[in-house]
């Protein structure tokens, strides 16, 4: 039985310690942030942005499991800048902080 450990945030957003650990090939990222301003100047409403597409990822299950029973680790870790669909995963909530859940398959790409 593993112990839920805590996962620093180890990006430029909230750094808090989170208690979450995704299970299988889920990954809890937090989205970054867009401007409130485009590069014209002019202020966009809440209501007319999009969610960003663009998050670190805070925490990272162990893997998935394939039929055999073996486990395959994930290709991202707690740490990395990550972009995914637009439609993927669940919003959650923690500690009044959003976060979305999201599984591997939905990772189209690590920004380095």
């Amino acid at each position: 039985m593993a112990a839920t450990s805590a996962v620093a945030v180890s990006d430029k957003s909230s750094r808090k310690k989170i208690n979450v650990r995704p299970l299988h090939d889920r990954i809890l990222v937090e989205r970054i942030r867009e401007d409130e301003k485009s590069k014209g100047g002019i202020i966009i409403p809440d209501s007319a942005k999009e969610k960003p597409q663009e998050a670190w990822v805070v925490a990272v299950g162990k893997g998935r499991i394939l039929e055999d029973g073996k486990q395959v680790p994930l290709d991202v870790k707690a740490g990395d800048k990550v972009l995914f669909g637009k439609y993927s995963g669940n919003e959650i909530k923690i500690d009044g902080q959003e976060y979305l859940i999201i599984k591997e398959e939905d990772v189209l790409a690590v920004v380095d």
